[in-house]
């Protein structure tokens, strides 16, 4: 059975910068840069986020070289279908917003 939870913003956007490989650093970085600066991960934000989508399986750490300290994390089939299952959430929660506000948006 998957998992139907909604995503707080911070993980959806790590699964999202996740599609290409990155470290942690590239990571808050590529979030930062995605939500227009709006969204600025602390490190202890990311790294727990991290460690929880390990557990999930949801993203895999990549075998990095044995005299580098930075490693790189990758998303797995598995995570790419909650990020599809939140887009399909946030989807709905705009249409719905859109026909009841008449499409106002700010």
């Amino acid at each position: 059975m998957s998992e139907n939870i909604a995503l707080t913003e911070a993980v959806y956007y790590i699964l999202l910068s996740l599609y290409e490989p990155m470290h942690g650093y590239g990571i808050m970085q590529k979030v930062e840069q995605m939500s227009k600066e709006r969204v600025r991960l602390a490190a202890g934000t990311l790294y727990g986020a991290i460690s929880t989508l390990l557990e999930k399986g949801w993203i895999r750490a990549l075998p990095g070289e044995s005299n580098s300290r930075k490693k790189e994390y990758l998303i797995t089939e598995k995570g790419k279908e909650a990020v599809e299952r939140e887009v399909i959430r946030l989807r709905e929660l705009v249409e719905n917003g859109e026909r009841i506000t008449g499409g106002k948006g700010i």
